[in-house]
């Protein structure tokens, strides 16, 4: 068996990646769209995480990096069983596929950044400290408003 996603279509060798996966919920509905902007969504988030999001809308700035619009975190294209969300920044690029496999009835959530300056590696930094929880308390917190 080999694993693949789509977000390593444009960034095959990413600076970071990570994966991760929760059970499908009985009955839950398989569109990966649908898990992609639920996960997404600003009602989506866990209380904390959206208070980190909120936290990096004011910081960036310093960084002179401009803030993140929230539409660019919509649902680029639909590859298979993955809804890609694609966004290309001057300090990086990121890729975020939220995967639904019905046959072994997960979800994953596979992402890819590619770093392209000296401020994207400053800003990077912290964000790749706290990226899994956040990324694992989201696709939990999607599960659990999906099922």
């Amino acid at each position: 068996m080999t694993f693949t996603s789509c977000v390593f279509d444009d960034l095959p060798r990413p600076d970071y990646c990570d994966l991760h996966a929760v059970p499908l919920p009985a009955g839950a509905d398989p569109d990966p769209a649908l898990w992609a902007r639920t996960m997404f969504s600003p009602d989506g988030a866990p209380r904390w995480v959206a208070a980190a999001l909120r936290a990096r809308q004011a910081l960036v700035p310093l960084l002179g990096i401009e803030r993140a619009p929230h539409a660019a975190f919509t649902v680029s294209r639909v590859v298979g069983e993955e809804a890609l969300i694609a966004v290309d920044d001057t300090h990086l690029d990121f890729r975020c596929a939220v995967g639904v496999d019905r046959e072994r009835e997960l979800v994953r959530c596979t992402t890819a950044v590619r770093l392209k300056n000296r401020r994207g590696r400053v800003y990077f930094a912290p964000v790749a400290l706290a990226h899994g929880p956040v990324v694992e308390a989201m696709l939990r917190r999607t599960a659990a408003a999906l099922s």
